[in-house]
């Protein structure tokens, strides 16, 4: 039987300790705990914030979705999903994944798909503010995610 993933859409920042604390406290059948944290980069010293819109309620339904079908493929014994919404500044965080399974590869395999579907298929737009004033506009998907998204199709 698959885990339930906790899975949250909100502005506020998280902390990558007291998530991990959560998930893996008292829990003895945990033998490996895979991380990511997505960060705001500047890109090149130009930007000064990424704006990050949603459609609430879709993203967290889109989300679990995405984080169900991982729990079940990889038999996982804890899963949660925070991604942050509203103008992130470079350094800030925007998204976590931990993922944990009794052995590693399926903590690596999870948090990976995972990654390359909210890359590629949350519901999520993204804006780029410069640090010069205005926005480079919208942000378009680039190939190579979409690319690596394709790989779990043949996994």
């Amino acid at each position: 039987m698959a885990i339930e993933p906790t899975v949250r859409v909100q502005a506020d920042n998280f902390d990558l300790t007291a998530e991990t604390g959560k998930l893996t406290a008292d829990r003895f059948d945990i033998g490996a705990v895979v991380t990511f944290t997505g960060l705001c980069r500047d890109e090149g010293g130009q930007l000064s914030a990424l704006e990050l819109e949603h459609y609430p309620g879709m993203a967290e339904a889109e989300i679990t979705r995405i984080a169900r079908q991982a729990a079940q493929r990889w038999s996982l014994t804890g899963l949660t999903v925070i991604h942050r919404h509203g103008k992130i500044a470079p350094g800030e965080n925007i998204v976590l994944v931990i993922a944990a399974s009794a052995h590693r590869q399926a903590a690596f395999d999870a948090a990976n798909y995972l990654m390359d579907f909210l890359k590629t298929r949350a519901p999520f737009w993204k804006k780029e503010h410069l640090k010069a004033g205005g926005d480079k506009g919208w942000v378009d998907a680039k190939d190579h995610d979409e690319e690596a998204l394709t790989r779990w199709d043949q996994s």
